[in-house]
């Protein structure tokens, strides 16, 4: 494989750049991370690799990409298409796309935005995305009763897109003591060789 010389243009509190890094660490890439403000996403040079503007973002080469799953994806397929990352057959397939579209849905705008507002102090009611995430954490529980990931009988890509919000929710008010088999789950990500935490600081 030629030398790998990836770019990761991020924010350390986004649970959305944790995931593009944690897939990275585990991969065993070696690549840059460079922390983006919201001056520098607003200017016209990173809109242009980025066109929503938004983090988190790669560089590979000649190619660019945005959005935290198409990266996800992109990753495997390029840097690991020997592994069992990806599902290939039709109901696998299907499995990893709904963990997908919850990543970008129930879990985004249910812990996510509730960890949001309290650690940005967004003017904006918690407790809606506090109601979803007890919705979202309960099907979740149930899910992983009897299972130890989501999409298959080992990690796959749907466990790197989740685990990043659902292992901060505390932090935006929702306990996880009552979803004793979503805890045992992210200990199990946990325990992937080259897992690193998400951290932050706010000074």
């Amino acid at each position: 494989m030629d030398k790998v010389l990836l770019t990761v243009y991020g924010m350390a509190i986004s649970g959305h750049v944790h995931r593009v890094r944690l897939f990275l660490e585990i991969l065993g890439l070696p690549y840059t991370y460079v922390e983006t403000t919201a001056e520098d996403r607003s200017s016209p040079e990173y809109c242009a690799i980025s066109p929503l503007c938004q983090v988190p973002c790669i560089r590979d080469g000649e190619i660019t990409l945005s959005d935290s799953n198409a990266i996800l994806v992109y990753l495997a397929e390029r840097y690991a298409p020997e592994g069992n990352w990806i599902l290939r057959d039709p109901l696998g397939a299907a499995h990893l796309q709904r963990w997908f579209s919850i990543a970008a849905g129930e879990l985004r705008y249910g812990p996510a935005l509730a960890r949001a507002i309290n650690l940005l102090q967004r003017p904006l009611d918690p407790e809606p995305p506090r109601a979803l995430a007890a919705k979202l954490f309960g099907m979740i529980e149930r899910h992983l009763s009897g299972r130890p990931y989501l999409a298959a009988e080992h990690p796959t890509l749907a466990d790197i897109a989740l685990y990043s919000y659902v292992s901060h929710a505390p932090e935006g008010g929702i306990s996880l003591t009552p979803y004793p088999a979503v805890t045992v789950w992210l200990k199990r990500i946990e325990a992937i060789p080259g897992f690193i935490p998400l951290q932050w600081t706010n000074n």
